[in-house]
């Protein structure tokens, strides 16, 4: 062969080399583009339709693999690439339509738990369905609760100072006052974060002897329900026990090794408060708080206003009765706010209102000079504006607009109201008069003028003859009588009070029309706030000797706010009766005694027979 010849040759290899290796290269690409979209499918996992890309997937693992000649032509390599493009457009043909109808099929199987779930029933509320049958529920609520009002201690850092609570607080701590019931301090761990208390580094870890499960949704509310795990029911066997023999010694030692059990906490709270330690008292009640918080559900949201926890179940009670006593302690401190903030939760969770949250509600709005707040929850709460109708609404709203007047006057922007505070005074005075004579007995108002005022006989009456109406009467004048201490609404008092006797003299009729409107307010022949105690409306705070207590231990919650009833408590023969001989006692401790349900003295027949035997007969002098 000539040279000339070679060379071409050569030539002709040396291409040839080059376009297989650019083939091989592409073939390459092509692989890892196939791999990488089979890796980006994580839907074929979850459908039925992986066989048709195990399919494919075989005919493309075959595909690269191919033993490619060493010495090839130009069309036969073009002929292969044309085969790779089109099995490669088929390729992604197969997974678009796959990747499409597995995306179908997850999303309908999300939608079936979403609505399961009714985690969609915020929105439909939004949107208006369901809300027939509730007063405004779909609004924003105005009792929603404002987390950052909830804290005591950041009140008190707003009214006195950080430094005077720091100062406060480390007194406390190097004093050592908040010691525990039993025992000394514990190993410091980080606890939970909470929102309704600052838990301590010294109390136990949360034991999780607490749950709270969803239960359904009616008209837009969440309904949910706590639950008590194994451990904490065989301690609530435990607490009975002790309960029913009275020992108080055996209920503390129950929280040696359950410190959460919510019965022994809350009693261990009332003994330390009728003993004078409200600190101690107030801790325990914290701690209350602090397990209730930690077992709340992720779906429950009560500070939105849009969650129920229902009075009637028996296992949601304990937190009524802890954030109720929880609202005193921060009353008794002077954190209106936040006492506040805690009613507007007691009054969200359950629209019953079993534990009267509505008659200090607002006392506290007035406290905490929430005025606006206070006219707006008249305006929005029931739609038929029946919240006048109750003596404290009736009063506490002309407060109301008295304070925003002045308010508004020192802006210089006044405006033409519908009522003014003095037609709501004289309407309030008019619709419920017994208030007047019992608030100038209880603020004291000592001025003579108040004396002729009650001379008149429309004033005079001490009840109005309505068992639920006088109720709420007392419970509004041991509330708020604080309020009228204050000389500006002495004058607002008065001023209406004298008002009201012109009118009735030159119009006597009205008289029977506005009693005609309290009886048909309330209708009831019963008491039907007879389970509100006035007592837990009042400030005053009693107190025994802890040995009284030790020895007669009570329902902590006599008016039915704890759980669980006191079995057999009333039969005497079977729980201990009490001494017949009163002779020779503390009478303090045999008052106390007598208010016992437990209490046993003997009948009459019994109590003058040995009066007889005694030598004290009717006859014997």
């Amino acid at each position: 062969m000539s040279g000339r010849m070679l060379k071409k040759v050569l030539k002709e290899q040396e291409e040839e080399d080059r376009h297989l290796i650019e083939s091989e290269s592409e073939g390459e690409e092509e692989i890892q583009q196939l791999n990488g979209k089979a890796k980006i499918n994580p839907f074929d996992l979850l459908t039925g339709g992986g066989d048709d890309d195990q399919e494919d997937e075989s005919e493309t693992v075959d595909e690269p693999v191919v033993v490619v000649p060493e010495l090839k032509t130009k069309a036969g390599v073009a002929s292969t690439n044309d085969q790779k493009s089109k099995k490669k457009k088929k390729k992604k043909s197969k997974e678009a339509s796959s990747s499409s109808s597995a995306a179908s099929n997850v999303e309908k199987p999300l939608d079936g738990i979403l609505e399961s779930i009714s985690l969609d029933a915020p929105e439909k509320a939004a949107s208006g369905k369901g809300c027939e049958n509730l007063a405004k529920p779909c609004a924003p609520s105005v009792l929603q609760v404002d987390p950052k009002y909830l804290n005591a201690d950041n009140e008190l850092r707003r009214i006195f100072g950080s430094k005077v609570v720091k100062s406060f607080e480390k007194h406390e701590r190097s004093g050592g006052s908040s010691r525990l019931v039993r025992g000394g301090r514990r190993a410091a761990h980080i606890p939970r974060k909470t929102i309704l208390v600052t838990a301590s580094e010294h109390w136990h870890r949360w034991d999780g002897s607490l749950s709270m499960e969803f239960l359904e949704v009616i008209d837009g509310y969440h309904h949910f329900r706590y639950v008590h795990s194994s451990s904490y029911l065989q301690a609530q066997r435990a607490f009975e026990a002790a309960k029913a023999i009275h020992d108080i010694n055996g209920i503390a030692s129950i929280l040696l090794y359950n410190p959460y059990h919510l019965d022994s906490l809350i009693t261990m709270a009332e003994y330390y408060k009728f003993s004078g330690e409200h600190q101690i008292s107030a801790e325990l009640i914290s701690k209350c708080l602090y397990a209730l918080e930690c077992a709340w559900n992720p779906m429950f949201t009560p500070l939105q206003g849009n969650c129920q926890l229902k009075y009637s179940h028996e296992t949601n009670k304990p937190l009524f009765t802890v954030l109720f006593t929880h609202m005193r302690n921060m009353d008794r401190r002077g954190c209106h706010r936040s006492a506040l903030e805690v009613c507007k939760l007691l009054l969200s969770l359950d629209f019953d209102d079993p534990m009267g949250a509505m008659f200090c509600i607002d006392y506290f709005s007035l406290r905490a000079e929430e005025y606006a707040w206070l006219e707006r929850f008249s305006e929005e709460y029931k739609s038929d504006n029946s919240l006048w109708l109750f003596p404290n609404f009736s009063y506490s709203l002309a407060i109301c607009h008295f304070y925003l007047e002045k308010e508004e006057s020192s802006k210089g922007a006044l405006e033409n109201a519908k009522s003014t505070s003095a037609d709501l005074m004289k309407q309030a005075l008019i619709l419920h008069p017994s208030v007047l004579k019992k608030l100038v007995e209880k603020v004291p108002l000592k001025d003579k003028v108040w004396a002729q005022i009650l001379k008149n006989p429309y004033f005079q009456a001490d009840q109005v003859g309505i068992p639920s109406l006088d109720h709420l009467i007392n419970i509004y004048v041991e509330r708020n009588f604080l309020l009228w201490r204050l000389p500006d609404l002495h004058d607002l008092l008065r001023d209406a009070a004298q008002l009201v006797i012109e009118t009735l003299r030159h119009n006597s009729s009205d008289k029977d029309d506005w009693s005609c409107v309290r009886k048909e307010a309330f209708s009831s022949e019963k008491n039907e706030y007879a389970h509100l105690l006035v007592s837990d409306f009042s400030l005053s705070v009693p107190t025994a000797p802890p040995e009284v207590l030790q020895q007669f231990l009570g329902d902590p919650t006599e008016g039915g706010h704890a759980p669980g009833n006191v079995a057999n408590a009333g039969n005497p023969v079977e729980f201990g009766r009490a001494p017949r001989d009163v002779a020779d006692r503390n009478a303090l401790e045999v008052l106390l005694e007598s208010f016992l349900p437990w209490a046993y003295y003997g009948d009459r027949d019994g109590v003058e027979n040995e009066n007889q035997q005694n030598g004290h007969g009717p006859g014997n002098g």
